[in-house]
């Protein structure tokens, strides 16, 4: 057995770099291959994944604490387009009809919290399209 727990403890030196990347990285670095994994290649996190991901970020030190890797957005405005404001909004939200065209009437109203850069990139974008303003937070 003492020769089994040998061989485990040895790893190639591809493998000690790759890990010792993957270790380096930031919360947005991991969240970014999470995402290209699963997108690229089908591959997603186990259950434990995302805990362990945040707790290696969380060391990367004042780096990862001062760069913001989740964001609110905003809804701040509907210009003059609010029905394809509201069709936006219902369909990213969930929301019913009336749901959603109160959220956009009662702006500034968040419509995710927490969302990845990406993410609120994207919602951004849907809103701006469709004739509204958004403010990410």
């Amino acid at each position: 057995m003492s020769e089994e727990a040998t061989a485990v403890a040895e790893f190639s030196a591809e493998t000690k770099e790759l890990g010792d990347k993957i270790a380096e990285m930031t919360l947005k670095q991991a969240k970014e291959l999470s995402d290209y994994l699963k997108e690229e290649h089908g591959i997603e996190p186990a259950s434990g994944g995302g805990v362990v991901m945040q707790a290696a970020g969380g060391d990367g030190g004042g780096e990862a604490a001062a760069e913001q890797t989740e964001f609110d957005v905003v809804l701040t405005g509907f210009g003059d387009k609010k029905l394809n404001v509201v069709k936006v909004v219902k369909n990213l939200t969930g929301a019913s009809l009336m749901e959603a065209k109160k959220m956009v009437e009662s702006a500034p109203a968040t419509l995710k919290e927490g969302a990845s850069k990406e993410d609120a990139d994207k919602i951004k974008a849907e809103i701006e399209e469709a004739g509204g303003t958004v403010e990410l937070k």
